[in-house]
């Protein structure tokens, strides 16, 4: 089944850019956040020009939702370029580290500041990332408490926002929310669907049973006892099965049936989406390091 071509940039995009552009002489370093199913394809290919010299930290989130080993090896892959970390917002898991990670990333910028008499000046980051990916919950967790606006849909977050979030020694760390930044285009289709997939692209720009048919070819391709398993379907015949068939056997044994025993294929759709978004697929990742 071919890829869409999706082009994706509304007006709220092309204005989000513009307030990262205008912020960042405000910051001493950046913390992007990437979703840990798709730690590439979840990659805005124009930040790091976006941000030039200033100091960066990846959060790979929602790992807890990501295959482990897959998760390991793209930690090991992005530590050379910048400090990273695997963690789950929602949960705080991994944040411990958080500090300590900031205080490694602007070791010069501390050291500096301490010699013009300015050790409590606070320490400024900007936090970035494609729509929801997370930033409003590491905030929200950093901050100790519900400050930033979150949803489980991306869009949300529409104004820059300064939060306190704790401190690296006796500096105070302050971040700056952003809302979510998209790219003009999605040069690679698989990289629209791949954020489709997790919801960080409006449902509406995909027909949910196309993106639910190439979702079960992803699964049957890297995960397929996890698909058999959880929708109680025959491995044996799974890998020469036609993506709509399979579809439609998910239907069916769901109990998903229009009048006359006819699978409900756009039903049976949106809760296979709806169930890789909540993890009850197991943990999954899209992208490998290659």
């Amino acid at each position: 089944m071919p890829s869409q071509n999706v082009q994706w940039f509304p007006g709220h995009m092309a204005r989000a850019r513009r307030l990262l552009g205008e912020s960042l002489p405000l910051v001493d370093a950046v913390v992007e956040l990437r979703d840990a199913r798709a730690p590439e394809s979840s990659r805005n290919p124009e930040l790091v020009a976006m941000i030039g010299p200033k100091p960066r930290i990846v959060l790979l989130n929602k790992s807890d939702l990501a295959d482990d080993g897959a998760t390991r090896r793209w930690l090991a892959f992005l530590r050379p370029e910048a400090p990273a970390l695997a963690v789950d917002c929602r949960s705080g898991r991994g944040l411990s580290r958080f500090a300590s990670v900031v205080q490694e990333a602007l070791r010069e910028t501390i050291d500096r500041n301490a010699a013009r008499g300015m050790a409590q000046k606070p320490l400024r980051l900007m936090v970035v990332g494609i729509p929801n990916v997370g930033k409003s919950s590491f905030i929200n967790r950093l901050s100790g408490g519900a400050r930033a606006q979150t949803a489980d849909k991306p869009g949300v977050t529409r104004h820059n926002q300064w939060y306190p979030a704790g401190r690296v020694g006796d500096v105070p760390i302050e971040l700056l929310d952003t809302p979510g930044v998209l790219w003009p285009k999605f040069e690679d289709p698989s990289v629209g669907e791949k954020l489709a997939f997790l919801g960080s692209v409006k449902d509406e720009v995909f027909d949910t049973e196309t993106l639910a048919l190439r979702l079960l070819e992803v699964l049957r391709a890297g995960y397929p006892a996890r698909l058999a398993e959880r929708y109680r379907l025959d491995p044996a015949p799974l890998p020469a099965l036609p993506p709509w068939e399979l579809l439609e056997a998910v239907a069916r044994r769901r109990g998903m049936l229009l009048p006359g025993g006819t699978p409900d294929t756009h039903r049976a759709a949106s809760m296979l989406l709806d169930e890789l978004r909540e993890g009850k697929l197991g943990k999954v990742t899209f992208d490998e390091v290659t």
